[in-house]
């Protein structure tokens, strides 16, 4: 009987240690995913309406951006500039002279920002009506909000060059974001990943 009862406790030891093995592994394989190949994020701001409302969550693929870089209406979650936070510009003169700001400020903000890529490294681009016009010629832009109001961004006539490296953010709710406009182009090492999925509110589950 002593036996019996001692391989019972010795075999409810090894289910508890198992368990907790099997916890810290998942938690462990929870981290790595997060911090290297997927994390969701949560909409804090009105700038991606009608794409994303505020409160929305959209996974992000944290790896695709080391291997390639991202395409035209990606969109995708980055640190901005630290301009940014101060609604500076790099180049101080823009985008007050009817340029959108050309040159990041050399910091980055701690902040993490969700923007559509409207300009790639090379392009040119200006702003009508709150349209990106790249190279001369109007961006096709089905996304964008079409009752968003005009403010002192909507029109910054004056081409800018995008750098090399650097790609320029643009909010689907014009009249609402805060963007590439006001603080300049993103450095490719700024980009955290391509938001792929939206899975809150279940109403707005599915692919982006």
């Amino acid at each position: 009987m002593a036996g019996l009862k001692q391989k019972r406790e010795k075999s409810t030891a090894n289910s508890l240690i198992e368990f907790v093995v099997i916890i810290a592994v998942a938690l462990g394989l929870a981290i790595v995913i997060q911090a290297f190949l997927v994390k969701p994020y949560r909409i804090p701001s009105p700038s991606m309406v009608p794409t994303l409302d505020v409160g929305q969550r959209v996974l992000v693929n944290r790896i695709g951006t080391h291997f390639g870089d991202p395409s035209r209406g990606d969109v995708v979650v980055f640190k901005p500039p630290a301009g940014a936070d101060t609604h500076e510009c790099g180049i101080p003169s823009e985008p007050e002279d009817g340029h959108a700001c050309a040159k990041p400020t050399a910091k980055r903000s701690s902040s993490n920002f969700i923007k559509r890529v409207i300009g790639l490294p090379g392009d040119t681009l200006y702003v009508r009506n709150n349209r990106a016009y790249i190279n001369g010629k109007p961006l096709n832009e089905p996304y964008i909000n079409k009752g968003t109001g005009c403010d002192n961004l909507c029109n910054l006539p004056k081409p800018i060059t995008i750098p090399p490296g650097h790609f320029f953010m643009m909010g689907d709710n014009r009249g609402e974001s805060d963007d590439s406009r006001d603080w300049g182009p993103v450095p490719k090492k700024w980009i955290i990943g391509k938001a792929f999925f939206t899975y809150w509110p279940p109403n707005r589950i599915g692919t982006l």
